[in-house]
């Protein structure tokens, strides 16, 4: 058995963060849901499954939902698919359009099921509301025999990522319990396996935001035989790269090298880039500073320079006597000492150095902890 496995993929998404860079972003998701597609054709898969929250929301522009029946209808093969918490099929949902109709081969659970595979049994556990403290998958039926593969399809919270409350928790022991092969589950936007590898997050097939670790996959999973280990193959589909570069600043050489990351990146056009600064600044260091914006502005698909947290470098020694006393303050007047000492004498170069740079590493600390 063989199967590509996908979710998340939040058609109609607004990307407001990302100004007028957000049109792309939204029409780049049509493009990794093809790219999906295209991939379950390319490996002759059995089949696709798609485990929830295709949609942002129910209020998802109609022409978007055509589109998205469209793109998987492309598949000749069955293709499986759960509404998730952000699509619960409510009334007047974008499960009622009449474009699924229009192609045979698309199935939509609005109500958990179980239907026949030609090498096993489909377990899908579709979500109907939006917040809910139950396990979605205390639908299926344990059965250890291992007589035939066993896959489930859900949408929800495997205990322990989160460590706050959570809406539909699945126990991470899941399979073991219910006597599931493979569990593929939508909801988290990075791809991720627990247990012993058959609880399985796809993560989006495109990245949706910044921060998220392994997004714009799909799976392809192969299951020899009932009982055997899935063999998981993750494809990028992603075509947009989401990236962040932070750097405390405290000294000049390290924004020409914050200059020389943004200059390296591969691709701007297809690049969001948030840069984050913090430390001292010098006010020799303002072209640089510029430079990397002008870069960010005119290279990358949407960039972002927030230098909010950089503050001027001390004109005297005044904000030492604002350290706490103690051992902090007595080691900054050392420091202090010994700079000033090795730059009159001339004779200690590296001291000077070595003390200034730590001075300016505590003042950066300084004013950080204080923001």
């Amino acid at each position: 058995m063989k199967f590509v496995h996908t979710a998340d993929w939040q058609i109609g998404m607004k990307a407001a963060q990302v100004g007028a860079a957000a049109e792309r972003v939204r029409e780049e998701r049509f493009a990794a849901g093809a790219r999906v597609v295209e991939l379950a054709i390319e490996r002759a898969v059995d089949f696709l499954l798609v485990a929830g929250d295709t949609f942002e929301d129910n209020a998802v522009d109609r022409v978007a939902v055509r589109r998205v029946a469209e793109i998987l209808g492309r598949f000749p093969g069955p293709v499986y698919i759960i509404p998730g918490n952000h699509d619960p099929p409510v009334a007047g949902s974008v499960w009622d359009h009449g474009a699924w109709d229009e192609h045979p081969q698309l199935r939509v659970f609005r109500v958990p099921d179980v239907i026949e595979l030609p090498d096993g049994r489909l377990f899908a556990c579709p979500l109907r509301e939006k917040h809910s403290p139950h396990d979605p998958t205390r639908s299926i039926e344990p059965d250890t025999s291992r007589s035939t593969i066993r896959i489930g399809l859900s949408h929800g919270t495997v205990e322990g990522i989160a460590d706050d409350a959570v809406d539909y928790p699945i126990s991470p022991g899941v399979c073991q319990a219910r006597g599931l092969d493979y569990l593929a589950l939508g909801h988290w936007h990075s791809t991720a396996t627990f247990a012993d590898g058959r609880v399985v997050y796809a993560g989006s097939p495109e990245t949706t935001k910044f921060g998220e670790r392994d997004s714009g996959n799909a799976l392809v999973v192969s299951i020899d035989t009932p009982g055997a280990a899935p063999t998981i193959e993750v494809c990028r589909t992603g075509g947009l790269s989401w990236q962040v570069i932070e750097r405390i600043v405290t000294q000049p050489r390290d924004l020409l090298d914050v200059a020389q990351a943004v200059d390296k990146i591969a691709d701007p056009g297809a690049t969001l880039l948030a840069v984050r600064l913090s430390g001292v600044i010098s006010a020799s260091d303002s072209p640089t500073l510029e430079r990397i914006d002008e870069i960010l502005q005119s290279r990358f698909l949407w960039g972002s320079l927030d230098a909010s947290r950089l503050v001027p470098e001390p004109s005297d020694e005044s904000w030492l006597a604002e350290l706490p006393s103690g051992p902090i303050r007595e080691a900054a007047a050392r420091l202090a000492a010994s700079a000033h000492a090795s730059a009159r004498e001339q004779g200690d170069a590296q001291t000077a150095a070595v003390s200034t740079q730590a001075l300016r590493e505590l003042y950066a600390l300084r004013t950080e902890v204080g923001a």
